[in-house]
């Protein structure tokens, strides 16, 4: 049974997961949502009825409809998350790359930000019980410790947390209904009427809206973490998890009614409406799942930057495997970025009510370039055209909606998942333009063109020998192409004499989870070429991969690897390989735009700071030579004719 097979089971122990990896984001949510809502503003009943109301039409259309029940159908082989989605669809419009890279950047923000204020929420609670107390130290050190055990991985103690979030939002429903028992008519309030009397009868429907967005910012997670999990899990699962989440805010709702009227003064519901004697127990609970919810954020970042650098929209960057536990990776150039970006939000915005403001904005326009590729991957399915009319009407209006009640933040904090989001978005921008341009001057010659004097090169003993197995990486697509640099490097750039010379080529699939290869013989014996077809969540370890791919043929009788020197051929000696990386530097005579001038430049300032191509590629450093070739660009000739004088 395949791996898609299995993980689509329902099972006890599935639906315990989920409940651990999936919904930590959300889960947590109600620790700040309604405080949010609140505000500074008089509490009323249409104010608590309303927003009650809110929240639960806001769950049930953006995070059941949307996707529990759609999105979640968008499975790539398993796999989901918006670099997934837009695997399945880029073909279908090469500008389908920009809501990718938009939603990827925003989720990668909601990264910095989701820890900072999930933990400041919850560690807050403590002011209950001393209300003196300085809780940024402790959200700081929390915060660190939790960056720093990432490189150690979290398969361990990751088992418990599928029990202790169980345990989490039990508490949180449990708690609930012992408030809504004292005041049933509260129920009242998941009627959709008061949910349209507050927008319409409040002055500051758009900052209500941006408070009410975030019960919801952890629905992306739903979708990334689709392969780890499986859909019927996660729906299963998210039945139990919005009860408790209904449940707990009508609870809080109850608590507020019994306020009188007064202003909330910064103390949070949540906590407030919590028994005494169980206050302790709560605020340690709500601190391990505000935790646990981060490390979902922190895993989900890693993944999607190891699915970046696959498909080409981030530079190579050094991935760690902790554990043999599928999808346990480690990025540690992404853990430090992450780790001072939630540094820097807890000591700018102190608190977590300053962190609402900063919260929600970049995970709208997530949702809206997800909004956007579904819709491609809708009318790719075939399904009826009015079908997808009416969802890209509803959503892009919802929506559109909570981005404009978010814009209303921007100045109160908005601003810096802006500018994280826009950092990010310059590097993957750059990354996979730069890719255009240099492709866009690539040149490829006929590979018959030279059999014969590869062939002659190869015998011709006056040239001293290279290597006995010579390896290029190569970037032509079809197997009758050679680039123009590889063929100049072995004929040219000191003649490279081999007994085998072996062009590899690595295509990344629109699957996930492919590794294949194609063996093609151009001359027997003496050039082989690969194909590797692998997914985009596959570790391209080219030298191990490679290593595997000969051993297969060595065994099929399809090629020699000994060694043709005489002394060491007698006694069966395995020759040696080496591999040859090109690594191409910009040239001075060119004629690129000034736009395109600042994109290379800022490419080449990234490949320094990045993985090189061989460590990229996984390659043995002792078996590897670097060769920088220029990147050949049309000569400009706009100086006027060169002219020989007497």
């Amino acid at each position: 049974m395949s791996k898609h097979q299995d993980l689509s089971k329902l099972t006890a122990a599935g639906v315990l997961i989920s409940l651990g990896i999936v919904y930590g984001d959300i889960g947590t949510s109600p620790l700040y949502t309604f405080k949010a809502i609140i505000g500074d503003r008089l509490i009323s009943d249409t104010l608590i009825l309303g927003g009650v109301s809110c929240v639960f039409w806001t769950l049930t259309l953006q995070t059941t409809i949307k996707y529990l029940l759609i999105t979640l159908r968008a499975d790539n082989k398993g796999e989901g998350g918006i670099f997934s989605l837009y695997s399945l669809v880029k073909r279908k419009a090469k500008w389908l790359v920009i809501p990718a890279i938009i939603g990827g950047c925003a989720l990668l923000a909601d990264g910095i930000i989701a820890p900072p204020i999930t933990i400041s929420a919850a560690v807050e609670g403590l002011e209950i019980y001393y209300p003196d107390m300085q809780t940024l130290p402790i959200v700081l050190s929390l915060i660190t410790l939790l960056f720093i055990i990432q490189q150690f991985g979290t398969s361990t103690v990751g088992k418990a947390f599928g029990p202790i979030m169980f345990a989490w939002f039990t508490m949180m429903g449990v708690v609930g209904i012992m408030q809504v028992v004292n005041n049933p008519a509260i129920i009242k309030a998941l009627n959709p009427y008061y949910a349209y009397k507050l927008l319409i009868d409040s002055p500051s429907v758009l900052t209500i809206l941006a408070a009410v967005f975030l019960c919801t910012t952890g629905a992306e997670a739903l979708y990334s973490d689709l392969g780890h999990c499986g859909r019927s899990n996660i729906r299963v699962s998210w039945i139990y998890v919005k009860i408790c989440l209904v449940l707990n805010y009508l609870g809080q709702g109850v608590y507020l009614t019994g306020l009188d009227n007064t202003l909330l003064d910064g103390r949070n519901p949540f906590f407030r409406m919590m028994p005494e004697s169980f206050l302790m127990i709560g605020i340690s609970l709500a601190t391990v799942a505000a935790i646990i919810a981060s490390q979902a954020v922190i895993s989900g970042s890693y993944t999607m930057i190891s699915e970046a650098v696959r498909l080409n929209l981030w530079p190579k960057v050094k991935i760690n495997y902790p554990t043999n536990q599928k999808g346990q990776l480690y990025v540690p150039s992404i853990n430090w970025l992450l780790w001072v970006g939630c540094i820097m939000v807890v000591l700018y915005f102190k608190r977590s009510e300053n962190m609402e403001a900063a919260y929600g904005l970049s995970i709208t326009l997530a949702m809206m370039m997800t909004t956007i590729l579904i819709c491609i991957y809708m009318a790719k399915k075939k399904i009826p055209v009015y079908l997808i009319v009416i969802f890209a009407v509803v959503y892009g209006l919802l929506e559109g909606v909570f981005f404009l009640g978010n814009l209303t933040k921007f100045l109160h904090g908005g601003w810096f998942t802006i500018m994280i989001g826009l950092f990010m978005f310059s590097v993957m921008w750059t990354w996979y333009t730069s890719r255009k341009i240099k492709n866009r001057y690539l040149r490829f010659d006929d590979v018959k063109k030279y059999f014969n004097v590869i062939s002659d090169l190869s015998q011709d003993e006056t040239v001293p020998k290279y290597a006995s197995q010579l390896v290029y990486l190569t970037s032509a697509n079809f197997t009758n192409e050679i680039e123009t640099k590889v063929i100049y490097s072995i004929l040219q750039k000191k003649p490279k004499r081999a007994d085998v010379y072996w062009l590899v080529h690595v295509d990344v699939v629109d699957e996930p989870h492919t590794t294949e290869y194609k063996i093609t013989h151009l001359i027997d014996g003496k050039l082989i070429r690969i194909d590797f077809k692998l997914g985009f969540r596959v570790d391209q370890k080219i030298s191990l991969l490679f290593r595997k791919v000969v051993e297969d043929l060595v065994e099929t009788g399809e090629v020699n690897i000994k060694s043709r020197h005489p002394s060491l051929k007698k006694y069966d000696i395995t020759g040696d390989f080496k591999f040859v990386v090109l690594e191409k530097i910009l040239s001075r005579a060119n004629n690129l735009s000034f736009i395109e001038r600042i994109i290379m430049d800022y490419y080449f300032y990234l490949k320094k700071v990045s993985l090189s191509e061989e460590k990229g590629f996984g390659l043995d450093l002792s078996f590897v030579t670097l060769e920088k070739v220029p990147l050949v660009i049309e000569t400009n000739t706009d100086d006027g004719e060169l002219k020989r004088i007497e």
